[in-house]
This record gives structure tokens, C-alpha cells and sequence, in this order.
């Protein structure tokens, strides 16, 4: 049952200097790449910002999502385009590697725009040395992932590199899908009063590729969330289709998914601590290394923002098509602006802003 909404003057409080601060922008301060360029926070958005859309943006780059969609003669429809590459470390860990991984990023990078997965395009790098019987491994979930999404591996590439001049290796994707006619989820649709909806726990996926490295002294037995989100976008979108918008919570986690909602739609979010999903275990080793699950990564997991009226219909469908533990999380209020807040179990409220550094680097 979701906890009792405890919204209350503490948010209209907060200062709306506050949340004008933290609206995107900033100067590109650092004169080398890092790692926290890579980890989906306020690093990565200055670097997207200040190097490549200021040399190359264009109107299909200021969309702003993991997928394009450009208007091609298809019935009134629109073709989605997404490429994403990947370099998770180990390639191998509980509940998924990075073969499977390539395919459910990028099907779920299209879902979530609205669009119907078609066909994948995969280019692999590999390091002199590599096991082949690793490679057969990684290749053969890869084709797993892709039947089971319903996806056609339409074409690729193989490149091998030096010993040492690699880590295994890794793999680049570029997925196709058509956004029907009737399907137009989108950040200009989201108003106040909307409810947010997760599709499931969070945090797992993070927290499996960190246990399986073994550089800590942690034994949990943590399997990552990594799966195709094509199938429960689809019967949330056929219960719903006034769905105002949709995301998957990779990198940064669902904090920093959320940032981007409120600073491109200039609304507040506002989250429900306890209404949050997390499995114990997973729980426990975020406390455990002092890491706040809702800035760690998930593979095979999304926010939605439903209508309100609409709410426990959108969590029904998505419930019903395989995701038992998907919940209502939060809702969209106009002030404070442009930030998230999460209201604790307690009835406090505290900011919640984007990812600042890498704390969990090489994840997908």
C-alpha cells in the first residue's frame, strides 16, 4: 500500500534561489578528461554541453534524450535512433554481462521514447588474449537478449587491439525502433499533479557489478536488474496512453533522471522515500559503503510520469505485464522549482540533486 503523501509547507518553503542554482548550465572548469565525465552527473552535462553541443548541437541533439526522433515518412509515425557504447567492468557478474547488457541499454533507450525496438547494429572491440570461450559466452547472450526483446542484429563490426591496450572488451550498439503515430510521450506534456511511477527495485544492477569485483570485503549475493523494458512500456502505454514521459534510470541513477525532469520541464519532483523500492540486501551494502541508492545505476528499470487520475491503472498494467514490485514513487508540483525533494520517512524533506562524481565508475 503507498505510503501516505506527507507533502507538506516544508517543500513550498524551500527557496527558490536554491533551484535556480541548481538548473543546468555551469562553465567547463576542467582542462582533462576524468572519470566522473562518464558517470551521467553535473561532469557529464558540462562536457555534453561546453564540447560537443556547442561544436555540433543541432535541433535533433536538443531533444535531450537517449534516443532522436525524426519525422520520415511512416504513417504519421517517427523513427527513433539510438547508439550507446559500453565498458562495464567485469564483463561477466550476478545476473548479467556486458553482452546482454549492450542489447537491453540500447531496446530500452527506444522503448522508453515511445518507440517499437526494430533492429540493433553491434561493433565489438576486443583485446588481444581474450578468451574465446569468453567471447562465446558473451556473444550467446547477446543473441539471447535480442530474441527476447524482439530485436534483429541487422549488422556489425569486430576490431582487435594490442595486449594492454584494452580491458577484455567492449561494445558499441545503435538500435532502430518507429514511434507510432499515437504514441508522443514527451518532457512538454509533464504538468503538476502528475504521478511518478518505477517500474522496480533500484540500485540492483550497481551494486551487482561492485560485489562481483571484489575489491571489497562484501559477500551479498546481488543479481543485476539488466532486462528489456519494451514489454512493460508497451502494456503501460496501451493501459495509458496519455503517459506524459518516460525514462530508463542508467547512469546517475533515478536522483539524477529525476534532476533532469525538473530542470527541463522547471517543475518540482517530489519523492516519497519510503515508497522507493530497494531490496534489503541491496540496502544494506549501499549503507554499508555510505552510497545513496538512488544514484546508483539500473539496467532494466524506468520512471514514467502518469496522469494523476490514471495512477493505479498505469501501476496495474505495468504490475501486470512481469514487474510485481513496480510502485508509485513521487509526483510533479510547480514549486520548488526546477529541483527534487524527497520526503523521509519522518515527514522531512531534503534536496536531492544530480550525481557529482563517479562513485561507482565502469558500470555499463
Amino acid at each position: 500500500m503507498e505510503p501516505k503523501n506527507r507533502l507538506n509547507e516544508d517543500v513550498d518553503q524551500v527557496n527558490d534561489t536554491i533551484a535556480r542554482v541548481r538548473r543546468r548550465g555551469g562553465r567547463l572548469k576542467d582542462q582533462q578528461v576524468t572519470l566522473a565525465h562518464g558517470a551521467g552527473g553535473k561532469a557529464s552535462a558540462s562536457l555534453l554541453q561546453h564540447v560537443f553541443f556547442d561544436e555540433y548541437g543541432n535541433d535533433l541533439l536538443a531533444q535531450g534524450g537517449d534516443s532522436t526522433l525524426m519525422d520520415l515518412d511512416l504513417q504519421g509515425g517517427k523513427l527513433a535512433f539510438s547508439t550507446d557504447s559500453y565498458v562495464v567492468n567485469p564483463i561477466e557478474f550476478p545476473g548479467g554481462s556486458i553482452g546482454e547488457l549492450a542489447i537491453n541499454g540500447t531496446v530500452n533507450d527506444l522503448a522508453v521514447a515511445g518507440a517499437v525496438p526494430k533492429y540493433i547494429s553491434v561493433a565489438f572491440i576486443l583485446e588481444e588474449g581474450l578468451d574465446i570461450e569468453t567471447l562465446r559466452r558473451i556473444v550467446l547472450r547477446l543473441k539471447e537478449a535480442s530474441d527476447k526483446a524482439g530485436v534483429a542484429i541487422a549488422t556489425g563490426d569486430t576490431k582487435v587491439v594490442p595486449k594492454g591496450k584494452g580491458d577484455k572488451l567492449y561494445i558499441t550498439t545503435a538500435g532502430v525502433g518507429v514511434v507510432p503515430a499515437d504514441r508522443v510521450p514527451g518532457f512538454a506534456r509533464v504538468a503538476p499533479g502528475d504521478r511518478l511511477l518505477v517500474s522496480g527495485p533500484i540500485a540492483d544492477h550497481g551494486m551487482s557489478v561492485m560485489m562481483a569485483r571484489g575489491d571489497l570485503a562484501i559477500d551479498a549475493p546481488i543479481e543485476s536488474d539488466s532486462r528489456e523494458v519494451a514489454s512493460l512500456v508497451a502494456a503501460l502505454l496501451d493501459a495509458v496512453p496519455d503517459t506524459r514521459w518516460m525514462r530508463d534510470a542508467t547512469r546517475g541513477g533515478v536522483a539524477t533522471v529525476m534532476n533532469e525532469l525538473a530542470e527541463t520541464t522547471g517543475l518540482g519532483v517530489v519523492l516519497e522515500d519510503e515508497a522507493i523500492p530497494v531490496r534489503p540486501m541491496t540496502r544494506a551494502a549501499c549503507d554499508m559503503l555510505g552510497i545513496d541508492p538512488l544514484y546508483v545505476a539500473n539496467e532494466g528499470t524506468f520512471i514514467a510520469v502518469v496522469p494523476e487520475a490514471q495512477a493505479e491503472e498505469a501501476l496495474a498494467a505495468v504490475q501486470q505485464a512481469g514487474a510485481p514490485e513496480a510502485r508509485l514513487i513521487g509526483r510533479i508540483v510547480e514549486k520548488p522549482e526546477a529541483c527534487v525533494v524527497l520526503v523521509t520517512a519522518f515527514g522531512g524533506t531534503r534536496m536531492v540533486d544530480k550525481l557529482v562524481g563517479d562513485p561507482l565508475p565502469r558500470i555499463c
